[in-house]
């Protein structure tokens, strides 16, 4: 190698190494990020620790340990609502990711109506939590409401949909379900789109069917999706209050609470430190979740 040859790749290194000075970020461009991030997150995510250790007012707190995580665990309307809490959640999230794919996979295709439908689908999503509420409230009223009255057009006497013990919780998973299935079916929608054509014409030459079609392309290909649909269905359920409380306030009874409504409840009560101990419960909960959910889809990813 000659001299002029070592002169010129080591010009080129200084200026590739120059380069990559030149794009990369200085430190300090994340301290504004950092310090929201601290603020919003970091700081009250701490405090709400070591407030659910304490029994506190607004103006004093008195240290007590585990004391509340105790009491929670004792209060059988707590593990009530710790139980109903999972059972929204999975019962939700499972049912988006199933009717949100079929829609997508139904919005995709060549029918009539398409973008009609497409926005009906989606409609939903963008009604207040609130306005869904009350609405099917009153829909659902045991011997006024519209759902009831319908079916005794047909002879069948309607349950108590919000009234019912064992009826409750369903009933205003299935509203939930109703009012987010739309983003799930958008999501399945993009998810589906991107996936190339030539594979579906490759299995057309080879005399696949529709539904082979769907198993072997449409489903695996679609699984960036479905990981997104899950995550984001999952955490929402985890943390579902609005719609809870506007529906049924967690009755009749307890049969319908959840963490987050049980919660609000004690702060309504004025035990500050037992519902904070049910926030640090919370986010435990949806952690211990999450997490290895995550870190199992994300492991998957590199295995395909």
């Amino acid at each position: 190698m000659t001299a002029d040859t070592m002169a010129v790749e080591s010009r080129q290194v200084r200026v590739s190494g120059k380069r990559r000075r030149n794009f990369s970020y200085p430190t300090w461009f994340f301290v504004p990020a950092a310090i929201v991030y601290g603020v919003l997150f970091l700081y009250p995510t701490i405090a709400s620790l070591f407030f659910s250790l304490t029994r506190w007012t607004l103006f004093e707190a008195q240290f007590i340990g585990l004391e509340n995580f105790a009491q929670f665990f004792r209060e059988p309307f707590l593990i009530k609502g710790l139980t109903n809490t999972l059972i929204y959640a999975f019962v939700t999230s499972g049912l988006k990711v199933v009717l949100g794919l079929l829609l997508g996979v139904l919005l995709t295709s060549q029918i009539i109506g398409r973008g009609y439908l497409r926005s009906v689908v989606f409609f939903p999503v963008l009604v207040s939590t609130i306005g869904v509420g009350i609405t099917f409230t009153v829909m659902m009223h045991p011997t006024q409401g519209v759902i009831n009255e319908t079916l005794a057009l047909f002879g069948i006497k309607g349950p108590g949909w919000l009234t019912d013990p064992n009826l409750a919780l369903l009933s205003v998973a299935f509203v939930d379900v109703w009012k987010g299935v739309g983003l799930a079916t958008v999501i399945y929608m993009a998810g589906i789109v991107s996936i190339p054509q030539e594979y579906f014409e490759a299995a057309k030459i080879d005399g696949a069917t529709a539904f082979q079609n769907f198993w072997n392309i449409t489903l695996p290909l679609a699984r960036p999706a479905t990981v997104t649909v899950v995550t984001l269905s999952l955490i929402g359920g985890l943390r579902s209050f609005d719609l809870i409380w506007a529906m049924t306030k967690g009755g009749p009874g307890f049969t319908s609470d959840v963490i987050a409504s049980v919660i609000y409840k004690q702060y309504q009560a004025g035990f500050y430190g037992l519902s904070t101990a049910g926030n640090v419960v919370l986010f435990v909960l949806v952690s211990i979740i999450m997490v290895p959910l995550s870190v199992w889809f994300n492991r998957r990813e590199i295995e395909q």
